[in-house]
Order: C-alpha cells, then sequence, then structure tokens
C-alpha cells in the first residue's frame, strides 16, 4: 500500500494531565493528515489542552459514551483509508513509536498492526502470547467498518477487531514499543477505584472475546463462513 491519507484518533476522558503531550508528538510526527480528539464526556480541560496542542479536530461528548463509542465517533468524522488509535494517557511515545505501528499498514503487509507498550522483560514477553489488547494501533479503515455496533461499546472493540482479522484470514500483529508507558488508572483516581476500573475494562475484554468466540462456534457448526454480516 503506498502512502495513503492517514488519520490518528484519541479517545479522551479526563486527561488534562497527558492529552497535551501526546497530542503535540502525534502532529509533530508528520504522519497524519488530520489528528482527531474525541473528548468522551469529559469534566476538566481535556478538550482546550487538545486544541493548543495542535489537533486538527476536538469533539466534545457531552456525557460518557465508552471508549468504543468514541472512536467510532471519531471514525466517522474522516475518510482516511488508514486510521491510527492512540490512547490520551501515553507517556514517552515518540515520532519512532508511531512509524512502527503505521509501517506494516502502509506496506500492505498487515491489515491491522498493534503496538505493545514497554512492560519489562518478563510482562512484555507474556503481552506477547496474551490477547492483543493495546490501544495503539492502525489499521486499514475498512476493518473497523465492518465491526458491528454492538462490539463498539467500552473495551470490547479491540478484542472484536482482532477475532475479526482472525476469522477471516486478515492478517495482523504487533510490535514492541520501548520506553512507551502509560499514566495509570490508580495515579488518576487512587488505588480502589483505579482497581475496580481496571476489573471493569477485562471483564468487558474477557466477554467480548467469549461473546465471539461463541458467534464462531455457532456459524463452524452450520457450516457457514462468518463475515461482517454474521459478526
Amino acid at each position: 500500500m503506498d502512502r495513503v491519507k492517514t488519520a490518528a484518533i484519541l479517545p479522551a476522558h479526563n486527561e488534562a494531565a497527558t492529552v497535551g503531550q501526546v497530542v503535540k508528538t502525534v502532529v509533530a510526527a508528520g504522519f497524519f493528515d488530520e489528528v482527531i480528539v474525541v473528548s468522551d464526556g469529559s469534566t476538566d480541560d481535556t478538550a482546550r489542552l487538545a486544541r493548543e496542542a495542535g489537533a486538527t479536530l476536538v469533539h466534545e461528548l457531552p456525557r460518557r459514551r465508552g471508549k468504543g463509542a468514541a472512536l467510532a465517533h471519531g471514525v466517522m468524522h474522516t475518510d482516511a483509508p488508514v486510521t491510527c488509535f492512540f490512547d490520551s494517557d501515553l507517556i514517552g511515545l515518540t515520532a519512532e513509536h508511531i512509524r512502527l505501528i503505521l509501517e506494516p499498514v502502509w506496506n500492505g503487509s498487515r491489515y491491522m498492526n498493534v503496538g505493545l507498550r514497554d512492560r519489562g522483560p518478563f510482562w512484555t514477553a507474556l503481552a506477547k502470547r496474551l490477547p492483543l489488547v493495546g490501544g495503539e494501533r492502525a489499521m486499514r479503515r475498512e476493518l473497523f467498518d465492518m465491526i458491528p455496533e454492538k462490539y463498539l461499546k467500552g473495551f470490547k472493540v479491540e478484542s472484536a477487531l482482532n477475532y475479526f482479522c482472525r476469522v477471516n484470514g486478515l492478517p495482523y500483529g504487533f510490535v514492541v514499543l520501548p520506553g512507551l508507558s502509560i499514566r495509570r488508572k490508580m495515579q488518576k483516581v487512587g488505588v480502589w477505584r483505579g482497581l475496580i476500573q481496571y476489573l471493569r475494562m477485562w471483564a468487558q475484554v474477557a466477554g467480548a472475546m467469549l461473546q465471539v468466540r461463541l458467534a464462531r462456534r455457532q456459524f463452524r457448526e452450520r457450516g457457514t463462513h462468518m463475515s461482517h454480516k454474521h459478526y
């Protein structure tokens, strides 16, 4: 795939502490024709700081709708054939990280490429063997468009994208991003609330994985090919 119009989309809920620097890095990298930030019901200065940092578009949702819906809202506002998602709480993002995520999609070797954050030798090695749930991922636009709306809720979207590629034989993979980390939920809302939010997030991911596996099994038993019409 030749270099095509590419959009960066950043969902953000109350990420005033980090969104400005993330947006500045994404803009300065020079890879994107559009940088779209979707402020998902934020009650802090997330939207203002994203604008000041150079975002092309900033959409403010009046109430929190969840990560999947925020991503869908961003995709709806671009016609770019390639989209790249970034979480807004990243620490240490560089232009090289961005290039590593984008390059396999640009050159056509992968439909989707996921960036794995640096969690240290042990946890990074483990993450390579677990479902790819990283928020940093580039993909061909049509891949996201084919995901049914029922999977665009909360953190289900990442598992849905992985499984759609798998069951339809679309090449996808990952790249490790050295030095990249995030501002953790415990730092944002405290230990107990952060722990509860992590448990809810992983419950959504596990639920989506189970839901898609069951749907796949049903269509295998019927001898039916599982496409976006059945997903």
